[in-house]
């Protein structure tokens, strides 16, 4: 005979899960805005520039944008590389960013 199920107990991993990941997400997005030196802008600019990157339609715009990103993410990475006595947090920062560009904050 089979074992029923716990659904309660698999809902409430899922749901920790879920929880976990909306975590990491919003830790990314803070390290980005830090590493970027966005921070040092005020947050109703911060807020305009990035409502008007989301609302923007202009393509050749958005690959200028990614492209940038790119270099950036790209220059990250040489110097996490150049520099391998780097503090564990940083490390981590960086390889947060990387597992950001591959999709996996994305939901």
């Amino acid at each position: 005979m089979r074992k029923p199920r716990d659904f309660d107990a698999a809902l409430k991993t899922l749901t920790e899960k879920t929880k976990a990941l909306k975590e990491n997400k919003r830790k990314q997005l803070g390290d980005l805005i830090v590493a970027t030196g966005a921070d040092a802008l005020d947050v109703e600019t911060l807020a305009g520039a990035l409502i008007a990157t989301v609302q923007s339609v202009d393509t050749a715009q958005k690959q200028a944008w990614k492209k940038a990103g790119t270099e950036f993410f790209r220059k990250t990475k040489a110097a996490q590389s150049a520099d391998t006595s780097q503090p564990e947090s940083a490390q981590t920062s960086d390889s947060l960013f990387a597992s950001s560009r591959s999709g996996a904050g994305k939901s």
